[in-house]
């Protein structure tokens, strides 16, 4: 009878368990959602050292259909309606430049690089245009005063480039707005900027660098900046919501994944530092990022979370104060509302774990 008494004991602990992790309402709100965001959604959430939620919705009409067929025969890949998995590969877009703002810091972290390093001193080209005193920290929150080509016009642009040095030699001809480190203009030239810097200091390609610093060590065995004639750091990193959690997991943990320190806690404090203050003119932000405060390579989205959404909408996040991190695979063109979608499930999650 003890032994009974027990064993009806534990189910009750595990059916409790169970209803208070339920996620209906998670579960309701991609059902919901799907349709206007491209029809198939995946969410992963993790908290307390492990995956409490992972699902995939998928109901796409013939509209999104074709646009994926269109999309995979310009890329020569075989075209795929499945439902997202955990190792689901897609491009992730501005999801990129929160992993290779990491990726500098930990040139930062071995003392290779200082934030307030001038770029001029690696890139002569830029101090020959009147760039060169545009620090890093500059190219890593979008500061540098540069008046770049609109998001996607640039990267039309730098896919026609033939290597880094004539990508930077490019960016270099591009006119000044105002002073750096006093402007704000959310784009691709920091980071690519950034990127250039890092290679010269190692002599590495930057994929190669991304795949020993980040990818590596943090397990993300299919996330990678492709093989293209030059890496694009702020947006052209494609990974699957398996490797991209495993990233986000180590932001939650202050710098450390499965026990390795890959970033030191300073570097992850930095990252998440407000560089949009009072003083500094907002020459362009992206519509729907309303009034977010930036660091390096994320967006402050405020109650210590942290975020750094993608073109192609999808969404990683990290709520520090609630200790979890989510990643939303999603793969749609028209961004309209997404904030508020973000925000009411990043509600919808947060209800959830309580």
């Amino acid at each position: 009878m003890k032994k009974i008494g027990l064993i009806l004991s534990l189910l009750i602990v595990f059916v409790n368990s169970y209803a208070q992790q339920s996620f209906e309402k998670v579960d309701k709100w991609l059902d919901d959602n799907v349709a206007s965001m491209g029809g198939r959604l995946m969410l992963v959430v993790y908290k307390d050292g492990k995956t409490v939620y992972s699902h995939s919705v998928n109901q796409m009409n013939n509209k999104q259909r074709m646009l994926v067929t269109f999309i995979a025969r310009r890329q020569g890949k075989t075209v795929d309606f499945d439902d997202f998995t955990e190792t689901s590969k897609l491009q992730i877009a501005s999801c990129s430049k929160w992993l290779s703002a990491a990726l500098v810091m930990t040139f930062v972290d071995e003392g290779k690089l200082k934030l307030t390093d001038t770029v001029g001193r690696f890139l002569p080209v830029l101090s020959r245009n009147g760039k060169g005193n545009i620090t890093i920290s500059e190219c890593l929150s979008h500061m540098t005063a540069i008046q770049s080509p609109d998001l996607r016009e640039n990267l039309r642009e730098m896919r026609q480039i033939n290597s880094m040095d004539e990508a930077i030699a490019q960016i270099a001809q591009y006119p000044m707005e105002g002073t750096h480190g006093k402007v704000f203009r959310y784009s691709n030239t920091g980071l690519q900027i950034a990127g250039a810097v890092i290679e010269k200091i190692s002599g590495k390609s930057f994929e190669t660098l991304f795949a020993e610093r980040i990818a590596k060590p943090l397990e993300m065995k299919n996330t990678d900046f492709g093989i293209g004639k030059v890496a694009l750091p702020a947006g052209g990193a494609s990974s699957t919501p398996n490797d991209y959690m495993n990233f986000l997991i180590m932001i939650l943990n202050k710098g450390t994944f499965n026990g390795k320190r890959i970033l030191s806690e300073n570097s992850i404090a930095e990252m998440q530092v407000n560089r949009v203050t009072a003083d500094v003119k907002v020459a362009y932000s992206p519509a729907e990022a309303g009034t977010l405060s930036y660091g390096y390579g994320e967006w402050l989205m405020g109650n210590n979370i942290v975020s750094s959404p993608g073109l192609f909408g999808s969404f990683p996040w990290v709520n520090n104060d609630k200790k979890y991190c989510a990643f939303l695979m999603a793969f749609y063109l028209k961004p309209d509302g997404r904030q508020k979608k973000y925000a009411t499930l990043k509600k919808v999650v947060e209800e959830e774990l309580k």
